[in-house]
Formats: structure tokens, C-alpha cells, sequence
């Protein structure tokens, strides 16, 4: 499995057998991937994201055990499937085992996670994780990729309101592409007439909150005093809502913007 004519995941299972212990040194292989930025602060960005951190017990065993999962086969196929059907790009996607000790993941997230950039994607998954639970994160990080090379805002300009959609869009797309027992935890925190007060009081007065505003991050996870994966449910709210109402696939809604998904009528 390696990058390369149309192969795009690498083989990180051979990185991690080789430097399993030096998570900094194997991220030196993502720096050509990255612009300017050192192996470790890499390494940090990706540990923050729900990747391992050292020392990661039973290394050796816990990489034969995702290989014998058919891991990298799996996310290969559902990568040649999706990137058919919604027209994306032909990325590098990297696969590290994830932060078994954080709570946190196992808790809203089932042990499994991922990070989606325009022109690559990591995705962190566990022993536990299914292969239609790792089809399900791959489904939703490779949303992420689509919807960031097609919607015309720049990343780096989103605000609070596109980070929402953009959630919302990826979990509508495990939605429909295998069905509502393979979607996030998150998704059945609320009720839909909950969702409606979280979107008309916390999201939708705010929804132009820049990236880089501590709220915007606090809202969007359910930070504090905020409910739990707030904006990442409201997303979803809003998305379904819109795919059901106009009959859409999360294909069309890709390049579609943020306020006309939410109905926003300014």
C-alpha cells in the first residue's frame, strides 16, 4: 500500500515499525507535507488531534492487529469508492493508532479520530474500531477534504458558522452512506427541539465568530458552561434538516454556502 499512481494511502504501518518509540522522528516524514513546520511541532499538532503519544504499549502488537483488521485495505477501498462518487481529490491519507488513554475519544468519539487538511488527511483509530467504524471516520474526514476544496472560502476565514456546516456535512455523509448506526455519538445527544434553541441562542448569534476566536472552538465542542458537542450537533441538525427539505445528497451541498444550508435569510 503505498502513495503513488493510485494508491493514496501510505504505508505507515512500515513507519511505525520503524520508529514506533521516536513518534517525533516518524514525523519527520510528514515534513514535506507540511510547509515550515518542524517534525515536532507536527508530532504535537497531530498528539492534540487524537494521536498517540509515547510510550504506546504493546506497539509491535497493537500495528499487527490493525494490519490483520485489513486497516490500510479497508480505508483504500472506501477512499476509491468516495472519491468516484463526490468527484474528490487524490490525496495522501496517513493511519497512526490513537491516544488510547484519552477519555475523551473513547468517550464521544468511540476510540477513533482524524484530521482533515485540502491535500491530505490522518486518520487515528483503535484495535476496537470496526472496519465500518473506520469506513465511518474515513467517510467523514475525506467530507471535510471535499467540502474544503470545493466550497470557495479559505479555510483559514472560516467562521463559526462554516466549521458548524462543515461537521454537519461530514457526519449527514456517514448518514447516508452507511446509515444511522454507524454515526458519531454525538448525534443523539439532543433533541431536535433542543438543537433548534442551541442553533437560535448559542450558534446562530455568534455565527460569525473568526477561527481564531476562543469562543469559536468552545462552542463548536461544547466547551464549559456550553452543552456538549454543541456546534457539532447543530451542524447536523441544520444539514439534515436542509438535505430533507430540498431532497439533496451531501454531494450537492459541498460547494454550497454556510448561511444557505442554515436557512439564513439576512
Amino acid at each position: 500500500m503505498t502513495g503513488g499512481g493510485d494508491m493514496t494511502v501510505i504505508n505507515t504501518d512500515k513507519w511505525l515499525h520503524e520508529s514506533m518509540d521516536n513518534p517525533v522522528k516518524m514525523c519527520e516524514r510528514l515534513e514535506k507535507n507540511f510547509t515550515g513546520v518542524s517534525s515536532n511541532e507536527i508530532y504535537q499538532h497531530l498528539v492534540m488531534h487524537g494521536m498517540y503519544q509515547q510510550p504506546l504499549d504493546d506497539g509491535k502488537e497493537l500495528i499487527k492487529e490493525l494490519q490483520e483488521k485489513d486497516t490500510w485495505e479497508t480505508v483504500q477501498k472506501a477512499e476509491s469508492r468516495l472519491r468516484k462518487k463526490w468527484g474528490g481529490p487524490n490525496i495522501p491519507i496517513f493511519i497512526f493508532p490513537a491516544d488510547q488513554k484519552n477519555r475523551d475519544l473513547s468517550r464521544n468519539f468511540n476510540g477513533k479520530s482524524g484530521l482533515a487538511f485540502v491535500d491530505k488527511l490522518f486518520l487515528f483509530v483503535s484495535t476496537t474500531n470496526t472496519k465500518k467504524e473506520i469506513k465511518a471516520l474515513f467517510t467523514h474526514e475525506y467530507n471535510h477534504t471535499c467540502r474544503l476544496k470545493k466550497y470557495e472560502t479559505e479555510e483559514n476565514d472560516y467562521v463559526l458558522l462554516d466549521s458548524v456546516i462543515l461537521e454537519g456535512l461530514a457526519e449527514a455523509a456517514v448518514l447516508e452512506q452507511l446509515g444511522d448506526e454507524y454515526t458519531a455519538k454525538w448525534t443523539t445527544y439532543y433533541s431536535d427541539g433542543e438543537l433548534e434553541k442551541m442553533w437560535r441562542r448559542l450558534i446562530q448569534p455568534s455565527r460569525q465568530l473568526p477561527k481564531n476566536h476562543q469562543r469559536h472552538q468552545k462552542l463548536l465542542y461544547g466547551v464549559g458552561f456550553y452543552p456538549k458537542m454543541a456546534g457539532y450537533a447543530v451542524g447536523y441538525y441544520l444539514v439534515k434538516k436542509h438535505m430533507e427539505k430540498y431532497k439533496l445528497t451531501s454531494k450537492e451541498l459541498l460547494d454550497i454556502p454556510s448561511e444557505e444550508i442554515a436557512q439564513i435569510k439576512e
